[in-house]
């Protein structure tokens, strides 16, 4: 039932809807572990491949499909693989990729748990691995300048938002004989398209905007069909990383809405950052769509709106974030991102806090720094709410 002649709020909607013959309108919730088979003969030939038939959950499942399905036509990608968790995707990307003695290489500002695999995980099964600069693109080539198996990058990064430019990497990648994964979470499907700037792999934590409504986990990976089935398939298989129907649904139903939430939490996060940007207290505001970030140019060119996000130093410090984050009426504290109502936080002892202080001075992400996710509340409200955290500093004098 699909069209390439539909626009995006249509396709979100209509796309891949695998209905069966009730014809539901809703997507059909497939709660079930394991399928019968309508005879040994069919299965048997099932599990040679003979035969086109759901054997086990763990393998496929007919939400499951749907919801890849979708994500794989909203992307632009030959196919998709959705997962328990975004970390699953990233894990599984990488890890299905990789054997001892290839060489990793990855973004320097990445989120912690991707910090942890390449720099703790990777090492341990003889995978040589090195962090690079994001927008030093010198030290891309230097790094790129020999054989490596997969690259990792965000963009844009976690927490402080910089922007890198995928195509100049895909390009030394490619060069170098890698595979380069993008974690595509901040900007969002509907806000960037990795595929189309060169990028082999597309990583995506669904728990994020595409749920955006804090209830389930989900991950997604997309590339070629030929990579998913000879690659990553075998390894979400038989390491079990599947997401359940039901979290496969509800992401189905969060899509739906999707546009209409990224459009809306970008413009009060363009209103959020400006507003931050004229209060006191408030040492450096980063937002792509600022013209103050420092790679406004390069996000205009990649990115159709300034995301979700907003990344903020405060001044005095932790005591002076801390005072900001306690201040707040209206802006949740927690360490998700991309839901439906605001949520700020402080990644230096939260996400980021088993990453070395060293690094993450490297990375400016201070003791100061706040990641603010802009929700779809009335921009005033959340305006109003930062000026009682700013307050609330003022008086830390």
């Amino acid at each position: 039932m699909s069209s390439e002649n539909w626009r995006t709020a249509t396709r979100l909607l209509h796309e891949a809807p695998n209905r069966t013959e009730f014809g539901e309108t809703s997507e059909a919730l497939f709660l079930t572990s394991g399928f019968v088979y309508d005879s040994a003969e069919q299965a048997a030939a099932t599990f040679t491949g003979d035969v086109e038939h759901f054997q086990y959950s763990r393998f496929g499942n007919p939400t499951v499909d749907t919801l890849q399905e979708r994500l794989a036509l909203l992307e632009g990608a030959e196919a998709c693989v959705a997962t328990a968790t975004g970390m699953g995707a990233v894990s599984s990307a990488i890890l299905s990729s990789v054997k001892a003695g290839d060489r990793v290489v990855a973004s320097r500002a990445i989120f912690g748990s991707c910090y942890w695999i390449v720099t703790n995980l990777l090492p341990r099964y003889g995978i040589e691995t090195e962090l690079v600069d994001g927008t030093d693109y010198d030290a891309w080539e230097r790094a790129l300048s020999k054989p490596t198996a997969a690259v990792l990058i965000e963009s844009p990064s976690n927490p402080m938002l910089d922007v890198l430019d995928i195509a100049r990497i895909a390009n030394l990648t490619h060069k170098a004989g890698g595979l380069l994964i993008v974690d595509n979470v901040f900007a969002t499907p509907l806000g960037q398209s990795p595929l189309k700037l060169g990028a082999d792999v597309i990583v995506y934590s669904c728990t994020k905007h595409i749920d955006g409504q804090g209830r389930v986990l989900g991950g997604a990976v997309l590339g070629s069909s030929k990579w998913i089935s000879e690659t990553l398939q075998p390894f979400t298989r038989n390491t079990g990383n599947a997401l359940s129907p039901f979290n496969a649904w509800v992401l189905l139903k969060g899509l739906e809405t999707l546009q209409l939430r990224t459009d809306a939490m970008a413009r009060n996060a363009a209103a959020v950052a400006d507003a931050l940007a004229e209060l006191p207290g408030i040492v450096q505001v980063r937002y792509p769509g600022r013209a103050d970030h420092p790679q406004h140019e390069l996000a205009g060119k990649q990115m159709s709106n300034g995301g979700s996000m907003v990344a903020f130093v405060v001044d005095r410090g932790r005591e002076g974030a801390f005072a900001f984050m306690n201040a707040f009426k209206v802006i949740a504290i927690s360490n998700n991102l991309g839901d439906a109502r605001s949520l700020a936080t402080h990644p230096a002892t939260t996400t980021h806090m088993r990453v070395s202080e060293e690094e993450r001075a490297r990375l400016g992400i201070t003791d100061g720094a706040i990641r603010l996710s802009v929700g779809l509340e009335d921009p005033a409200d959340l305006i109003d709410d930062l000026k009682r955290g700013a307050a609330a500093v003022a008086a830390l004098a």
